[in-house]
């Protein structure tokens, strides 16, 4: 009998009358979930685990007093970035949906919240795939036993004032501008040199670098043909994609302890200043490295928990994918900081002179001090080819969270035969375009632009606290976690209710606070200033994922009949829309052709 009810429904919780509807024209298809666990597990490391672990915490151990910004990293580790970690994957898998939809169905109220973390996302898609070209480009570039960047025998350098080792240099940028004399000894052939060929200022676009629209291309063909079908086609990627970067990454680490000078490294990055301590801009470091490190508030997790079976302990997940992240990053420090110690030591010059914080630690600071090795060429190849698959791995996580958020919202449309892949189609296609700007001489002015503002610390934090306040607040902790015992046969903990309750929304707000208080405007190089419709649009590209949250509770309760109560929890939409497929098919279906998770919390 039961069994009947359920061969009578339709998969994935669309109604009867839906599907009759439907297969008058043709069949919609299934939603989709991991072939396994291994599945989802690699998914989300290969999306956390990106780019950032390379270069950003190891350099903000160093600039932050090394040993001693473990101490804050940890805080904000345990009391932000694992609450939420858990919370935005539990939510997934509970409901089923991505990004957006899954807070509709916590409370039509907080929708707006969906909405902020996509637009998010997709300013995320616009530029974070531009490292992505340029690790391809270098990476083609290393293929040649005299490594392009560390030679002045090359077409874009031959004619400027490009010197040899140990000397200083003056690099022509265009012909109006020449930039400060730098060390040659580890800046032959910078960013701005070959590879964007930056203008004077954002008002001075110029033309393309078709070298990098080559290799922008590539890396959206790449995307786009590990997600096209889905988690189908992720699920088996990910399997290469999420595991050879560990490999590259030991044998980095097993030639960068090896060599002479690494102790000096090791010793940069970890030697505790506990001074440092005192200073909040450490604090405000720790913060933003977290939740930038751990993808959240970006409806990724969420999106990728979605697709798991409702009965898997997403839990011990969480808590292994944490320990992972963070191992990760803190081992990542002793690779580039060993290398960066035999360069220091080579050159006989202070480490504080050869580290670069973001991108140049990657493009600028460890491609010269490969340069310098026995066998230069093959260190440089396995370093750009992990850098490669890092971000290969986090961009197409986040265009996958799109994608399914979207398609969450209109099943009807896109869950049709080639519908999907074509609307993936679409929206690799805008971004490439956009990305183009970004590929112009003045293109890193943009991009610092979407980098410093649209997916920033800030941003991020706003959207932490209402989804905590909304979770433990409006919908209620004990609710959660009881839907989090339905689905992994116990309650965990109560520090994870007690985080969602006090302290992370308290750890937010103090942040962000003190984010706004301690603005500065953006600085290219720490030298050019922008003019004020750069700043202008900076704050908009902030502001337009922020005011998604106010802007549709006000058009929700401008538009929703009935008291706030009624307003924040629609009781005939709640049954319906939070009562879930069980994986195993153990519950009885509902007249409406729903498997309930538990009596108490569809009769709401």
């Amino acid at each position: 009998m039961k069994g009947d009810a359920a061969k009578a429904c339709p998969p994935n919780g669309v109604s009867q009358a839906m599907d009759e509807r439907a297969s008058s024209e043709e069949k919609m298809e299934e939603r989709g979930q991991w072939g396994n666990k291994l599945e989802f597990v690699l998914s989300v490391a290969g999306s956390i685990i990106g780019l950032g672990n390379m270069w950003r915490f190891p350099y903000l151990c160093y600039k932050n007093g090394g040993g001693a910004f473990l101490i804050p990293y940890l805080i904000f580790l345990f009391t932000c970035g694992v609450p939420v970690f858990f919370l935005e994957v539990a939510l997934g898998q509970y409901t089923s949906q991505g990004g957006i939809t899954c807070w509709r169905k916590i409370s039509p109220l907080f929708e707006g919240l969906g909405y902020g973390t996509q637009v998010i996302v997709a300013l995320l898609n616009f530029y974070y795939i531009i490292v992505l070209a340029w690790g391809i480009f270098y990476l083609s570039y290393s293929f040649s036993w005299d490594l392009a960047w560390s030679s002045c025998n090359n077409t874009w350098n031959t004619g400027s004032k490009c010197t040899s080792k140990n000397t200083s240099i003056g690099l022509t940028i265009n012909p109006n501008v020449t930039s400060p004399v730098i060390d040659s000894s580890w800046r032959y052939l910078t960013v701005v040199e070959r590879m964007l060929r930056i203008s004077p200022g954002l008002d001075h676009m110029g033309s393309l670098n078709w070298d990098l629209v080559l290799c922008l291309f590539i890396a959206w063909v790449m995307c786009y043909f590990c997600i096209w079908k889905g988690v189908k086609s992720t699920g088996k990627v990910v399997y290469f994609t999420a595991t050879f970067p560990y490999l590259m990454l030991i044998v980095l680490l097993i030639r960068g302890l090896t060599l002479p000078g690494a102790a000096i490294g090791i010793q940069f990055y970890l030697y505790p200043d506990l001074g440092r301590l005192a200073d909040p801009q450490v604090w405000m470091d720790a913060g933003t490295q977290i939740f930038f490190s751990y993808a959240i508030c970006l409806g990724s997790l969420t999106a990728l928990g979605s697709y798991n079976k409702y009965n898997n302990n997403c839990y011990r997940d969480c808590m292994a994918l944490c320990f992972l992240n963070s191992g990760t990053s803190f081992v990542a420090g002793f690779a580039i900081f060993s290398i960066l110690g035999f360069m220091s030591y080579e050159q006989n010059v202070p480490i504080s002179e050869v580290a670069e914080s973001g991108p140049g630690l990657a493009f600028i600071a460890y491609p010269r001090a490969v340069s310098m090795m026995p066998f230069s060429p093959l260190w440089a190849a396995l370093f750009f080819i992990m850098i490669v698959f890092l971000g290969l791995d986090s961009q197409f996580v986040c265009v996958e969270s799109l994608v399914t958020a979207i398609v969450d919202m209109y099943p009807t449309i896109f869950r049709r035969k080639n519908r999907r892949e074509l609307f993936l189609l679409g929206v690799v296609f805008v971004s490439f375009f956009v990305g183009l700007i970004m590929l112009m001489e003045g293109g890193m002015y943009v991009f610092q632009l979407f980098d410093y503002y649209a997916a920033s610390g800030m941003c991020l934090l706003f959207m932490s606290i209402f989804e905590t306040v909304c979770i433990a607040w409006v919908y209620g902790a004990d609710r959660f976690y009881d839907n989090i015992e339905d689905m992994i046969g116990y309650r965990p903990g109560c520090y994870f209710k007690y985080c969602w309750l006090f302290f992370t929304p308290a750890t937010c707000i103090g942040t962000f606070a003190f984010s706004l208080i301690k603005y500065t405007p953006l600085k290219y190089n720490n030298e050019y200033v922008y003019p004020w419709w750069g700043y202008a649009i900076g704050w908009l590209l902030a502001l337009s994922s922020m005011v998604c949250i106010p802007l549709w509770m006000v058009y929700k309760i401008s538009t929703t009949k009935g008291t706030f109560r009624e307003v924040t929890f629609d009781p005939r939409e709640q049954e319906n829309l939070l009562a879930i497929f069980a994986a195993d098919g153990e519950d009885t279906v509902t007249r409406n052709c729903y498997y309930p998770v538990s009596e108490t919390d569809t009769n709401l």
